[in-house]
């Protein structure tokens, strides 16, 4: 898509209806929110103060009149180059014009108190003219705020909300948008400080910007640091642990899914969902690649948030939670919004928190065991209460039907995989009271452990496939069932396990090599078919290769998912083999999360996934 850049804004892109792909925008944060800037420097989404809050810039769903803040040369570009500083969510955009080059840097300060997000445009040579943009629009760009002058820039309000932009370039009004246009030569430096508030509040102190981007690129590079990954792939590991810290919720240590919503999984379909919550299951996933990478600090912040927000009543928890754990996120649709590339509704909150899902239960009690196997510190009563209560529940409720892995907004099943997680939860469970970890009903669990596995063997397998189906009686395949070595239901190379590998390669994967979820069926789903190839399920296709000794296939599909990866080293939650375009929200989790695992897996020097299984 270079060639649709240069020479072009990405304003001037989104006023003639073209969305920009996803592949050309990069992340920056503070760990309370997120904000996605795209090649040619417009913020495109932003939330504030948090990342469930409301956008102020929505254009990323619509168009520049929902919200964006463009920086970028006045001229035609000729060429584009971008990067993050070594190790860091610093992000740098160098812009190559006829009359001259200039990098814009972009950082969000690590915060205790109100946001702030850094700009600062750096001549490196020549003298090139600039242009800024910047249309505030609160409620996902449904309010024009009131704007009004300051000494040191500009105010916008409107109800709760105050943004103050802060800078010594010329500011003007224009068509409800603010516009400045300066020149910048060698060595010189614009900066712009845009920082958010409650409107009853004081505006924040000033801060200078360049001592706080130096300062948010030295937290980072400390924080990488840490990191006890050494092998091949250091640098993706490192972009992707980056990435899933970028997506913690300091205050109380969730993970969001995702820090976008109604990203679609097909282009005009509306498989469009808000992921900036908190799935047990992603955030689980996210604390193994955590843990392997020696990050116990925050798998612990987890667990303790994991605790708080599934205690209570066991039959009432939650598939997903708020970031302060919310369990009521009523789904709403914004139809002012077009959707991108007319991809609608665009949906805030997530209806998917009144399902019911059997794997959760293996996730949270995997969590514990594997916080314990760590060195993390015992859990006290009450965190044991919760999960001894969750188990008890399990015991009966296992039996139950359920909407699985993918949510599906069908009829409840008895699928496949979400029975080899609930052998999970007792497996975990049994193995806790072994390592005295726990002291409870370990013949009982050992006994359900047992009763599971073989009903799943009896009735989730079909033999004329030689694969385990997607749920019981079923003739459907699911990459889902990828996980059944991972977990260590069964070794890797048990004819079974096989025999489903090869079924998952013929019915799921293109031609080019990606993994799909399932076959789309109405029927099943409860949704309209077409979606792209969903990434970690490549990801679990590469462990299963790994596990099985086939190292080179699965190094291969290892590579062929690091070069869907953006110039920045991002990934969404889906790829679209035929269009070559990355799909669904983006930055995904769940999809960093499958590469730092399987990295770990691959690399002899790391620790292995094949841990979940001992």
């Amino acid at each position: 898509m270079a060639s649709q850049l240069v020479g072009r804004s990405a304003v001037s892109l989104q006023e003639q209806g073209l969305s920009l792909p996803l592949e050309d925008y990069a992340l920056i944060g503070d760990c309370h929110t997120a904000a996605l800037i795209s090649k040619m420097g417009s913020v495109d989404w932003l939330c504030f103060p948090h990342f469930d809050s409301s956008a102020c810039f929505a254009a990323l769903l619509g168009k520049p009149e929902h919200g964006c803040w463009a920086i970028a040369p006045a001229i035609p570009v000729k060429k584009v180059q971008r990067r993050y500083r070594p190790e860091s969510l610093v992000l740098e955009t160098e812009f190559h014009t006829a009359q001259g080059t200039v990098v814009l840097v972009d950082c969000m300060t690590p915060r205790d108190g109100t946001p702030n997000l850094l700009r600062m445009v750096v001549g490196k040579s020549g003298h090139v003219p600039m242009k800024m943009e910047l249309v505030i629009r609160f409620d996902y760009g449904s309010v024009v705020p009131w704007v009004r002058r300051t000494s040191h820039g500009i105010s916008a309000i409107a109800g709760p909300d105050m943004l103050s932009l802060r800078t010594k370039a010329p500011l003007r009004g224009e068509n409800l948008t603010t516009v400045s246009e300066f020149t910048v030569g060698p060595d010189d430096k614009v900066t712009f400080d845009l920082t958010w508030h409650p409107s009853h509040l004081r505006e924040p102190r000033m801060v200078s910007v360049p001592r706080q981007i130096e300062s948010t690129e030295r937290y980072w590079q400390r924080w990488a640091k840490r990191c006890n990954y050494k092998g091949r792939w250091r640098d993706a590991v490192i972009r992707s642990l980056i990435t899933l810290k970028a997506l913690t919720f300091a205050p109380t240590g969730g993970i969001v899914a995702a820090p976008t919503t109604s990203l679609p999984e097909c282009l005009g379909g509306v498989r469009n969902w808000d992921y900036r919550f908190c799935w047990v299951r992603d955030s689980t996933l996210a604390l193994h690649a955590l843990m392997n990478a020696g990050y116990l600090n925050e798998a612990r912040a987890w667990r303790e948030w994991l605790v708080r927000a599934v205690a209570g009543k066991p039959s009432e928890i939650n598939i997903l939670y708020g970031l302060h754990g919310e369990r009521r996120l009523t789904e709403l649709e914004l139809p002012w919004l077009p959707g991108y590339e007319n991809s609608s509704p665009v949906r805030t909150g997530n209806a998917a928190y009144k399902q019911f899902q059997l794997d959760m239960f293996g996730e949270v009690t995997d969590t514990f065991y594997e916080c314990h196997r760590a060195g993390l510190k015992s859990m006290d009563k009450a965190a044991t209460a919760v999960l001894e209560s969750l188990l008890e529940f399990l015991e009966g409720a296992w039996k139950k039907p359920d909407e699985g892995i993918w949510e599906v907004r069908g009829e409840s099943r008895h699928f496949t995989h979400s029975k080899v997680m609930a052998w999970l939860a007792m497996d975990r469970a049994v193995k806790s009271v072994e390592h005295g970890w726990m002291n409870a009903h370990q013949g009982r669990w050992a006994a359900l452990r047992s009763q599971i596995h073989q009903e799943v063997c009896r009735e989730g397998f079909d033999s004329d496939l030689n694969s385990f189906v997607q749920f019981y009686g079923s003739k459907h395949i699911d990459a889902s069932l990828l996980m059944i070595p991972l977990v260590g239901f069964l070794p890797a190379k048990d004819p079974r396990v096989l025999g489903t590998v090869a079924a998952v390669e013929k019915h799921l994967m293109s031609r080019d090599g990606f993994v799909a979820r399932y076959v789309t069926d109405p029927k099943v789903d409860g949704l309209p078919p077409g979606e792209a190839a969903f990434l970690p399920c490549s990801f679990w296709l590469a462990d299963n290769y790994a596990l099985q000794g086939r190292r080179k296939d699965a190094a291969k599909v290892f590579k062929r998912l690091l070069d869907v990866s953006n110039d920045v080293g991002l990934l969404a939650e889906e790829y679209d083999p035929v269009a070559k375009r990355l799909m669904g929200n983006f930055p995904q989790g769940f999809s960093h999360i499958g590469l730092v695992n399987t990295a770990y897996l691959l690399d002899a020097n790391g620790k292995s996934v094949k841990a979940r299984a001992i």
